[in-house]
């Protein structure tokens, strides 16, 4: 369409059209081109998500955000494997219908990020015999948490207090660790899910941890990332309304909350290199991913 746009513009200019032509008439012409650029550029994004979505979300009646990680390119060429892992939100209101599904694409492992009192208030519903790991690291001080967001007010506020949640990597390595190590043990003929509440923070930093280590560039991984935004449009609102109403929550603060903006994982990823060196280092110094094991992960997880 651009190309069209600069060929008919090209062609005008060509045969003096522009030149006999009253200045408002060309601003009508410009702005119509401009117009139909603007939308063909949005379209295209949208359509890029929506053929994304086709591919990688996964539909349940009882839970969201819930998708595929494969398909993602490395740095080397290889491609992550389709389903063998997933990424999603709370799945305690899963249907008999949504566990059949669960069931076909041979999920029987689920690592629980969430914290303690988070897992008991919304039991996981699961398939019988499904290898279930909770990892409640770090996650059982955000009630604390939340009330303290309650005396906030402003978008800055928000932006703030998300950035000090990602840039904190006190429980990482708790966290993430039996992450690893489940994903590791995990049979070849059977895939793993992980998730928190809204598969956003937590869910969306252990994505970006396994992605990294599979080497897929950065860039991806922050696509993956944001992909919550789209994921989870109609769920945002709703819990933006909920925080406003039901918690007394600045709305500002509460929209900035929900989001999943680059800035936020940028955080996480520049406070493990500074503290640790390398992204790298911090998989092998506290992950205990060291190079044999990395090699195994990829074996697993990639395509050949």
């Amino acid at each position: 369409m651009v190309d069209q746009i600069i060929i008919e513009l090209s062609f005008s200019l060509k045969q003096g059209v522009l030149g006999r032509t009253p200045a408002f008439l060309i601003y009508c012409v410009m702005k119509k081109y401009l117009l139909i650029f603007v939308i063909v550029v949005l379209s295209g994004h949208l359509l890029a998500q929506v053929a994304d979505s086709a591919k990688r979300h996964v539909v349940l009646q009882g839970a969201t955000n819930f998708r595929d990680l494969g398909g993602y390119t490395t740095n080397d060429g290889h491609h992550v494997k389709w389903g063998k892992v997933y990424r999603s939100a709370d799945i305690s209101k899963l249907t008999d219908a949504d566990l059949a599904e669960l069931k076909k694409r041979k999920i029987t492992y689920d690592v629980d990020l969430r914290g303690q009192q988070e897992s008991r208030q919304a039991p996981d519903r699961l398939n019988p015999n499904t290898n279930y790991s909770l990892c409640p690291a770090g996650s059982d001080s955000l009630n604390n948490w939340m009330k303290y967001i309650a005396s906030l007010k402003g978008k800055e506020a928000g932006d703030s207090t998300m950035n000090i949640f990602y840039s904190n990597t006190t429980y990482l390595a708790d966290r993430y660790k039996p992450f690893f190590n489940k994903l590791l043990s995990l049979p070849s003929d059977q895939s793993l899910l992980f998730h928190c509440t809204a598969g956003k923070d937590r869910t969306g930093i252990g994505a970006a941890l396994l992605l990294y280590s599979l080497g897929v560039p950065y860039s991806t991984i922050v696509a993956d990332y944001t992909a919550t935004n789209y994921y989870r449009m109609n769920e945002n609102k709703k819990a933006e309304d909920a925080m406003v109403n039901a918690m007394h929550i600045d709305k500002d603060v509460a929209t900035e909350m929900m989001q999943a903006k680059q800035e936020y994982l940028d955080a996480t990823f520049s406070a493990i290199n500074r503290q640790f060196g390398s992204v790298d280092n911090f998989l092998r110094v506290q992950i205990d991913l060291d190079d044999q094991k990395v090699k195994q992960l990829k074996a697993v997880f990639l395509e050949k």
